[in-house]
């Protein structure tokens, strides 16, 4: 990935927290300003989105709710129209359709990342599956 060199002026206290921040997250300052960044502006186009996790994974999610790859792979495998699957999921009180919606937005623009987070989670599933029949066979 290019980089053009960019020069910020910070006070003394921003700039010593977040050379603060960066060491305690094994990061360079200049690695954790491109990630808060991006985070900043991401969670502006996309209201109600925060980010979890320490710095080497971090990932979106629903401010009071769950990831947004979870509530992704919990559409997909819904029957219906988007609309239809949106108001299946939404029937849940703590998940409103419009943060439903948010969560989709956000993985609309974001698809490699929450695709790749889902395929990771079936992944890892699939594996646990696997072990528990190995598991059974071996008790047998």
């Amino acid at each position: 990935m290019a980089s053009n060199s960019t020069s910020f002026r910070l006070r003394d206290t921003t700039r010593n927290r977040l050379a603060s921040r960066a060491a305690r997250e094994g990061a360079t300052v200049t690695q954790l300003l491109d990630q808060l960044i991006v985070e900043g502006i991401d969670q502006w186009d996309y209201p109600g989105i925060v980010f979890r996790g320490p710095a080497h994974d971090r990932r979106a999610a629903l401010a009071a709710g769950p990831d947004v790859w979870e509530v992704v792979a919990r559409l997909q495998e819904l029957d219906g129209d988007e609309e239809q699957r949106i108001e299946v999921l939404s029937a849940d009180p703590d998940l409103h359709a419009r943060l439903v919606r948010t969560a989709l937005d956000y993985a609309a623009a974001h698809p490699a990342e929450v695709q790749g987070r889902i395929g990771r989670n079936r992944e890892e599933a699939q594996r646990s599956r696997s072990l528990s029949q190995q598991r059974e066979a071996l008790l047998g």
